[in-house]
């Protein structure tokens, strides 16, 4: 999303100079966005017999090697996928369709014109359909469900990066379950390196502690973690895009974070 005010200013000024090239560009944009709104327009057709419940994270395929590249987890995407995200894709067929009409055999400065309010519109499509993709990009609603919930040690599992805004939104340290390899594992062992790495035995006898502890962790390791301190010391807080937050001790019903997906014991 960042380059998109950039790729608009360079469309712009492209565009104002009204070379003969510059116009077989414009005709060049008329039937790429052309074609980019009759896609739109039959992906939400093929995706009108699925229906959206829960979060996205539920129909996609995580396709982690891929996910270097900037656009990986346009990998992740399955034709379900696009229920949950309707509203964004019906406004990008829109700025295509303007975009398609308003530049096909119209003068610079309309084409312009149309090709601005384009942008404008798909900008607005991008930002709605990363409102959907949040769960499963960020872990700010497990953050802030820990927020809500009584004061404890925090633990993340295995990899920092994938969990690092929880520390962002929460503004607090954490200890790192297994966490001490690829960058982290540099300085890890420096003497004054902080005491912050633990392994599966100091986590077990931090868990079965009587002062509360939480832990972070994707959904997919919920078994491998009650393997270390048994299924029933596992108890759910919240559940969000494939990942969760989990405490040692159920939460009080009076002090457990509105969510409803968080109930003592609801871990699948």
């Amino acid at each position: 999303m960042p380059a998109y005010p950039a790729l608009a200013l360079l469309l712009a000024s492209a565009m104002v100079a009204e070379s003969k090239w510059i116009r077989r560009g414009t005709h060049v944009l008329s039937v790429v966005a052309g074609a980019a709104a009759i896609t739109a327009i039959v992906v939400l057709v093929l995706s009108r017999k699925f229906s959206a419940s829960g979060d996205i994270f539920s129909v996609l395929i995580p396709h982690p090697k891929a996910y270097k590249l900037s656009l990986g987890h346009m990998e992740d995407l399955t034709l379900a996928s696009f229920a949950y995200l309707r509203f964004p894709l019906v406004l990008a067929a829109l700025a295509f369709l303007v975009g398609a009409i308003g530049t096909l055999k119209a003068s610079m400065q309309r084409a312009a014109m149309a090709a601005t309010l384009m942008m404008m519109l798909f900008l607005h499509a991008a930002r709605a359909a990363m409102v959907t993709f949040d769960p499963y990009l960020s872990s700010r609603p497990l953050a802030e469900a820990l927020e809500k919930s009584p004061p404890g040690t925090l633990v993340i599992d295995h990899h920092y990066y994938y969990f690092s805004s929880v520390f962002f939104y929460t503004n607090r340290t954490a200890l790192l379950l297994n966490g001490r390899f690829m960058n982290l594992e540099y300085g890890a062992y420096a003497p004054d390196a902080p005491d912050v790495f633990i392994d599966n035995s100091q986590f077990d006898n931090l868990w079965l502690k009587p002062e509360r502890a939480y832990i972070v962790a994707k959904q997919a390791d919920v078994p491998r973690l009650a393997g270390i301190v048994g299924e029933d010391r596992l108890n759910l807080v919240a559940s969000r895009g494939g990942k969760v937050l989990l405490t040692n001790t159920p939460l009080a019903s009076n002090s457990s974070p509105e969510s409803p997906e968080a109930s003592p014991h609801a871990i699948e």
